[in-house]
């Protein structure tokens, strides 16, 4: 029997209305099946859409279940931070006054809570290390770049299967026009570095056609991944700027930082823009 749920839709990584990435959060997911979760993530047509489930583990606040229009992932980034939000608003009381725990496919995911923004700690990668050759050169030949253009490439696998390859500057990402056919189960981003003194220290785009997203606006389980490949290395210092979701007309800005021990934290704006109900 069909019933109404707390439903919202969140803004993430934007503090301009309407110039981050939406994610849908259903706020009570119990006893819907499988394949109505499926099915409302593609009615939606949002790059997520997640269900708020009891934890169940003793550490956690919550469950999450999260939906992309071509399937389930075990862990995303900007459904993190919003649906921690919607729950935090929509009146759930998490067990410690500074974090949230939230349970997922990928385990347990600590969110900070600071003046204004959501901080998520980013998951270990199940995968790292550097593409083979063969990969490289499918992924230039789809983004109509040389391979001599990727200057550096590397798995950043922390759940939805990532790659990254890496350019000189900000604007050869930005020119990127890639044909996805070419690469049509491929999970990979772009990052070029803008010039020192810029607002931004990177320009990232994501590319997901293996999950039914063609571009993802604001990526944070990329940017998480990213930026333990990066300031694990020493190309980027602890703390940094991203921008991202140029191209689609969006605003995106998303921090990263690295602490002394090694922890990754990915920190944006998440506002509720849509708050009612949804019967399913």
């Amino acid at each position: 029997m069909s019933r109404s749920r707390s439903f919202v839709q969140v803004d993430v990584f934007s503090t301009s209305p309407c110039s981050g990435n939406p994610v849908a959060v259903v706020l009570d997911g119990t006893d819907l099946t499988e394949e109505e979760m499926r099915r409302l993530a593609r009615w939606t047509n949002l790059s997520e859409t997640t269900f708020v489930l009891p934890p169940t583990v003793a550490e956690a606040d919550y469950r999450l279940r999260i939906f992309t229009p071509g399937g389930e992932l075990p862990f995303a980034g900007h459904p993190t931070l919003g649906s921690a939000r919607a729950w935090l608003d929509c009146g759930g009381k998490p067990r410690h006054a500074d974090r949230i725990v939230q349970e997922c496919g990928a385990g347990l995911v600590t969110v900070r809570r600071g003046e204004g923004v959501l901080s998520f700690a980013a998951p270990p990668r199940v995968r790292d290390g550097m593409l083979d050759d063969r990969q490289v050169q499918r992924i230039a030949a789809a983004f109509g770049i040389t391979r001599e253009q990727i200057v550096a490439h590397q798995w950043v696998d922390n759940g939805p299967g990532w790659a990254v390859v890496q350019l000189s500057t900000a604007e050869e990402v930005l020119a990127l026009d890639p044909e996805l056919a070419l690469i049509p189960d491929a999970m990979v981003g772009a990052i070029g570095a803008y010039p020192e003194g810029s607002a931004y220290a990177f320009e990232l785009r994501t590319f997901a056609p293996g999950a039914g997203v063609p571009e993802d606006p604001a990526c944070g389980s990329m940017n998480a991944a990213v930026g333990q490949w990066l300031t694990s290395t020493g190309a980027a210092p602890s703390n940094y700027r991203v921008s991202q979701g140029t191209r689609l007309g969006r605003a995106a800005s998303i921090e990263v930082t690295a602490d002394p021990d090694g922890s990754v934290w990915v920190s944006g704006a998440a506002d509720i823009r849509i708050r009612g109900t949804i019967t399913l």
